[in-house]
Protein backbone atom coordinates (compact mmCIF):
# COMPACT_ATOMS: atom_id res chain seq x y z
CA UNK A 1 0.00 0.00 0.00
CA UNK A 2 1.35 3.42 -0.91
CA UNK A 3 2.33 5.63 2.02
CA UNK A 4 0.36 8.61 0.70
CA UNK A 5 -2.87 6.62 1.15
CA UNK A 6 -2.22 6.64 4.91
CA UNK A 7 -1.98 10.40 5.25
CA UNK A 8 -4.40 11.49 7.93
CA UNK A 9 -4.93 7.93 9.17
CA UNK A 10 -1.57 6.90 10.61
CA UNK A 11 -2.27 8.25 14.08
CA UNK A 12 -5.53 6.30 14.29
CA UNK A 13 -3.80 3.14 13.11
CA UNK A 14 -1.12 3.51 15.78
CA UNK A 15 -3.70 4.15 18.49
CA UNK A 16 -5.63 1.07 17.35
CA UNK A 17 -2.45 -1.02 17.49
CA UNK A 18 -2.12 -0.02 21.15
CA UNK A 19 -5.77 -0.67 22.04
CA UNK A 20 -5.01 -4.22 23.25
CA UNK A 21 -2.25 -3.08 25.58
CA UNK A 22 1.25 -1.65 25.76
CA UNK A 23 3.73 -2.44 22.98
CA UNK A 24 7.20 -1.42 21.93
CA UNK A 25 7.70 0.16 18.52
CA UNK A 26 8.65 -2.96 16.59
CA UNK A 27 5.67 -4.83 18.08
CA UNK A 28 3.40 -2.04 16.82
CA UNK A 29 4.85 -2.46 13.33
CA UNK A 30 4.23 -6.21 13.60
CA UNK A 31 0.60 -5.70 14.68
CA UNK A 32 -0.06 -3.49 11.66
CA UNK A 33 1.71 -5.95 9.37
CA UNK A 34 -0.09 -9.01 10.80
CA UNK A 35 -3.57 -7.46 10.90
CA UNK A 36 -3.26 -6.50 7.24
CA UNK A 37 -1.56 -9.66 5.96
CA UNK A 38 1.50 -7.58 5.13
CA UNK A 39 -0.29 -4.76 3.29
CA UNK A 40 0.84 -2.28 5.93
CA UNK A 41 4.56 -2.84 6.30
CA UNK A 42 5.61 0.55 7.56
CA UNK A 43 9.24 1.52 8.12
CA UNK A 44 10.51 2.59 11.51
CA UNK A 45 11.21 6.01 10.01
CA UNK A 46 7.46 6.46 9.66
CA UNK A 47 6.36 4.88 12.94
CA UNK A 48 8.73 6.40 15.50
CA UNK A 49 8.23 10.08 14.59
CA UNK A 50 4.47 9.50 14.72
CA UNK A 51 4.74 7.79 18.12
CA UNK A 52 6.77 10.72 19.44
CA UNK A 53 4.18 13.16 18.07
CA UNK A 54 1.35 11.19 19.73
CA UNK A 55 3.26 11.21 23.00
CA UNK A 56 3.81 14.98 22.85
CA UNK A 57 0.06 15.34 22.22
CA UNK A 58 -0.70 13.31 25.36
CA UNK A 59 -2.44 10.49 23.48
CA UNK A 60 0.14 7.89 24.47
CA UNK A 61 2.76 7.58 27.18
CA UNK A 62 5.95 5.59 27.24
CA UNK A 63 8.30 3.94 29.68
CA UNK A 64 11.66 2.28 29.22
CA UNK A 65 11.88 -1.42 30.05
CA UNK A 66 15.32 -2.78 30.74
CA UNK A 67 14.39 -6.36 31.65
CA UNK A 68 15.14 -7.63 28.14
CA UNK A 69 18.57 -7.97 26.48
CA UNK A 70 18.05 -4.48 25.02
CA UNK A 71 16.18 -1.66 26.72
CA UNK A 72 12.87 -1.04 24.94
CA UNK A 73 10.54 1.89 25.00
CA UNK A 74 7.00 0.67 25.57
CA UNK A 75 4.03 2.79 24.51
CA UNK A 76 0.52 2.72 25.96
CA UNK A 77 -2.70 4.63 25.41
CA UNK A 78 -3.63 7.38 27.83
CA UNK A 79 -7.24 8.27 28.66
CA UNK A 80 -6.98 11.00 25.99
CA UNK A 81 -5.63 8.39 23.59
CA UNK A 82 -8.62 6.11 24.18
CA UNK A 83 -10.93 9.06 23.45
CA UNK A 84 -8.84 9.86 20.37
CA UNK A 85 -9.13 6.27 19.18
CA UNK A 86 -12.93 6.35 19.52
CA UNK A 87 -13.00 9.60 17.54
CA UNK A 88 -10.62 8.21 14.91
CA UNK A 89 -12.77 5.08 14.51
CA UNK A 90 -15.93 7.18 14.09
CA UNK A 91 -14.21 9.48 11.57
CA UNK A 92 -12.92 6.48 9.63
CA UNK A 93 -16.35 4.83 9.54
CA UNK A 94 -17.92 7.96 8.09
CA UNK A 95 -15.04 8.64 5.68
CA UNK A 96 -14.95 5.09 4.33
CA UNK A 97 -18.74 5.01 3.89
CA UNK A 98 -18.73 8.31 1.99
CA UNK A 99 -15.81 7.33 -0.24
CA UNK A 100 -17.37 3.93 -0.95
CA UNK A 101 -20.60 5.63 -1.99
CA UNK A 102 -18.75 7.87 -4.43
CA UNK A 103 -16.59 5.05 -5.79
CA UNK A 104 -19.62 2.78 -6.20
CA UNK A 105 -21.64 5.53 -7.90
CA UNK A 106 -24.42 5.60 -5.34
CA UNK A 107 -25.80 8.45 -3.27
CA UNK A 108 -24.99 8.84 0.39
CA UNK A 109 -26.99 10.83 2.86
CA UNK A 110 -25.44 12.05 6.06
CA UNK A 111 -26.99 10.79 9.29
CA UNK A 112 -29.43 13.25 10.81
Amino acid sequence: MRAEVLKGHLDGLLLAALADGPRHGYAIIEVLRNRTSGSLDLPTGTIYPALHRLERAGLISSTWLSDSPRPRRVYRLTAAGRRGLRESRANWAEFSTVVSAVMDGRPWSAPA
